[in-house]
């Protein structure tokens, strides 16, 4: 099954949601950046909460990243994500090793720490939206769910997961994002909190072999469940030598020069996928003219 984000709405439209399945953007994440078992569940649930944040925005070359800095051995996470359900992201650390939580699972909280997260959302204005919030747990969804809350006055409920395989290769990943409306009915609000409160873990559903739309089913089939869209997503760079090449002409002519007087080709690579990238003298020398 190729990844995909549902959008949908209940409730005559007082609930909007979203979920996805995206076990194989999380894949080819874990194999650009080769991460240990807890980065990959961290970098994972960012990337699908992000996915889904993306495409809530309207605008074709609507840009968001959200940044978590923190405290803890993996340090951060940078993810970024448009409206079209394409997707990047990278870690900080990206070989972190340790005990599992006192639930059993990847100790995400752990490998954070204290710390700090942010959202930028680039829609061409003079300056872009940015909201910012503490991690409340590191774990991301409640982090998630915290800012929603917090800095888009949006009440959320925010589920991420990411299942690790044996030979460390990502089993399932996946999530869901539910967001009331101002008007919803007090009735409702106390109905899908219970329901919330009652529903196995995204790894859990995925395990048992649930879509996003049964997903959503499972959490609001009572509400009057209704799919509005299905959007592809994928882990997708927009790196290319081109770019690079006008980040390395952007250097100080006295560190080019020295970068050229070794006489060696270098290599650079993207920051979200690795991808290594080489330029030889004569092409830095014909940057070093341009200058």
């Amino acid at each position: 099954m190729k990844d995909y984000i549902v959008r949908a709405t209940a409730a005559d439209g007082q609930i909007r949601a979203f979920a996805i399945t995206s076990k194989h953007l999380v894949e080819e994440a874990r194999r650009a950046h080769d991460t240990s078992p807890v980065i990959t569940a961290a970098l994972g649930r960012l990337l699908s909460g992000a996915a889904m944040m993306g495409i809530m925005m309207k605008g074709e070359k609507d840009l968001l990243t959200v940044q978590i800095k923190s405290a803890g051995p993996a340090r951060g996470l940078t993810v970024t994500a448009d409206s079209a359900g394409h997707v990047k992201g990278f870690p900080m650390e990206a070989a972190v090793e340790l005990p599992l939580n006192d639930k059993g699972k990847l100790d995400v909280g752990g490998a954070l720490g204290p710390g700090v997260l942010s959202v930028i959302k680039d829609m061409g204005l003079k300056e872009p939206y940015v909201g910012q919030i503490a991690l409340q747990t590191g774990e991301i969804a409640e982090d998630l769910t915290y800012y929603f809350a917090t800095s888009e006055q949006v009440p959320s409920a925010v589920g991420l997961g990411v299942l690790v395989d044996k030979d460390r290769t990502v089993k399932q990943a996946g999530g869901f994002i539910i967001q009331l409306m101002p008007f919803t009915d007090d009735d409702i609000i106390e109905r899908l909190e219970k329901r919330i409160t009652e529903i196995a873990s995204v790894t859990e559903m995925l395990e048992e072999g649930n879509t996003p739309e049964q997903i959503l089913e499972q959490i609001l089939g009572e509400f009057g469940l209704e799919i509005t869209d299905t959007v592809p997503t994928a882990f997708q760079c927009d790196c290319s030598k081109e770019r690079v090449s006008r980040a390395i002409a952007t250097l100080g002519k006295k560190e080019l020069d020295d970068i050229i007087n070794d006489g060696e080709t270098i290599e650079v690579k993207c920051q979200f996928c690795n991808r290594a990238y080489h330029f030889d003298v004569d092409e830095l020398k014909s940057m070093r003219k341009a200058q």
